[in-house]
């Protein structure tokens, strides 16, 4: 019961993050993505990921902070701090090669969301986030987010054709 438990908590995570990129406003992906992201942090700790929950609530607080209207959280600068904490996670959490997965996932999805280049977020996340988190979710047993990368990635495609590739070039703050 609590493996259905925990899958389901992930579950829910992955039908809120298909539902993000159907958001065309950049701030309303963003805040869409902040509630997924609280259920996989839960869903990843429970199932024993540290490593992957820790990058979760680094997640949670990016799409916080590009999602707000201060300045500062938007700024360059707040990319580099959560870059950073990226990598501090990883150090205090090292538990293999594959805790280097959700980081360098979680760190080019940073840098591409700091572009507000709706594009931009989206090529990084169909080849560089998606298929790292992909591997990791399959070495800890993740079975919502191996689901989750996969509807994400089906998700962004269907974006693209609905709004158009051209359409999603314009840089949105």
């Amino acid at each position: 019961m609590r493996t259905i438990l925990i899958q389901a908590i992930g579950f829910t995570g992955t039908i809120i993050f298909f539902l993000s990129y159907q958001c065309k406003s950049n701030k309303n992906l963003f805040r869409v993505q902040f509630v997924s992201y609280l259920c996989y942090t839960i869903h990843l700790l429970l199932l024993g990921a540290v490593t992957g929950g820790i990058s979760y609530i680094l997640n949670t607080v990016r799409s916080f902070c590009l999602g707000s209207k201060n300045t500062f959280l938007k700024g360059k600068a707040m990319c580099c701090i959560i870059c950073a904490l990226q990598m501090v996670a990883l150090l205090l959490t090292w538990d293999g090669w594959w805790s280097i997965l959700p980081v360098a996932a979680n760190i080019a999805a940073t840098i591409g969301g700091y572009t507000y280049n709706a594009r931009k977020i989206r090529v990084v996340g169909i080849f560089v986030n998606s298929p790292l988190w992909i591997v990791y979710n399959i070495i800890v047993g993740s079975w919502a987010g191996i689901l989750d990368e996969i509807v994400s990635e089906a998700s962004m495609i269907i974006s693209i054709i609905r709004y158009g590739w051209k359409n999603l070039d314009a840089i949105e703050e």
